[in-house]
Protein backbone atom coordinates (compact mmCIF):
# COMPACT_ATOMS: atom_id res chain seq x y z
CA UNK A 1 0.00 0.00 0.00
CA UNK A 2 1.24 3.40 -0.90
CA UNK A 3 -0.17 6.67 0.30
CA UNK A 4 -1.00 9.20 -2.63
CA UNK A 5 -3.88 11.73 -3.89
CA UNK A 6 -6.89 10.18 -6.18
CA UNK A 7 -10.07 11.71 -7.68
CA UNK A 8 -13.16 9.64 -6.25
CA UNK A 9 -15.78 10.09 -8.96
CA UNK A 10 -19.80 9.12 -8.39
CA UNK A 11 -22.74 8.48 -11.11
CA UNK A 12 -25.89 8.86 -8.65
CA UNK A 13 -29.91 9.99 -9.18
CA UNK A 14 -28.85 12.42 -11.99
CA UNK A 15 -25.72 14.27 -11.50
CA UNK A 16 -22.02 13.04 -11.40
CA UNK A 17 -19.62 14.04 -8.78
CA UNK A 18 -15.93 14.51 -9.40
CA UNK A 19 -13.56 14.94 -6.57
CA UNK A 20 -9.99 15.15 -6.82
CA UNK A 21 -6.63 15.06 -4.45
CA UNK A 22 -8.83 12.46 -1.83
CA UNK A 23 -6.12 11.46 0.13
CA UNK A 24 -6.34 7.75 0.30
CA UNK A 25 -4.09 4.50 0.25
CA UNK A 26 -3.49 2.48 -3.09
CA UNK A 27 -2.30 -1.14 -3.39
CA UNK A 28 0.96 -1.49 -5.48
CA UNK A 29 -0.23 -4.59 -7.21
CA UNK A 30 -3.68 -3.90 -8.44
CA UNK A 31 -4.66 0.09 -8.02
CA UNK A 32 -7.39 -0.89 -5.82
CA UNK A 33 -8.05 2.37 -3.27
CA UNK A 34 -8.87 2.52 0.11
CA UNK A 35 -9.80 5.53 1.52
CA UNK A 36 -9.82 6.45 5.75
CA UNK A 37 -13.06 6.73 7.95
CA UNK A 38 -12.58 10.51 7.83
CA UNK A 39 -12.36 11.03 4.23
CA UNK A 40 -15.33 8.54 3.55
CA UNK A 41 -17.00 10.78 5.93
CA UNK A 42 -16.08 13.98 4.27
CA UNK A 43 -17.41 12.54 1.27
CA UNK A 44 -20.72 10.98 2.15
CA UNK A 45 -21.20 14.90 3.88
CA UNK A 46 -21.06 15.98 0.28
CA UNK A 47 -23.30 13.59 -1.17
CA UNK A 48 -25.46 14.22 0.88
CA UNK A 49 -25.46 18.07 0.94
CA UNK A 50 -25.28 18.08 -3.13
CA UNK A 51 -28.67 15.64 -2.81
CA UNK A 52 -30.63 18.18 -0.56
CA UNK A 53 -29.77 20.90 -2.71
CA UNK A 54 -31.05 18.96 -5.57
CA UNK A 55 -34.58 17.68 -3.81
CA UNK A 56 -34.81 22.13 -3.17
CA UNK A 57 -34.60 22.62 -6.60
CA UNK A 58 -36.63 19.54 -7.96
CA UNK A 59 -39.16 20.63 -5.65
CA UNK A 60 -39.07 24.61 -6.92
CA UNK A 61 -39.40 23.25 -10.36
Amino acid sequence: MEKATVAYTVDRKGYHLFIEEVPAYVCSQCGERYFEEKEVAAIQDMIEALEEKLQAILVVA
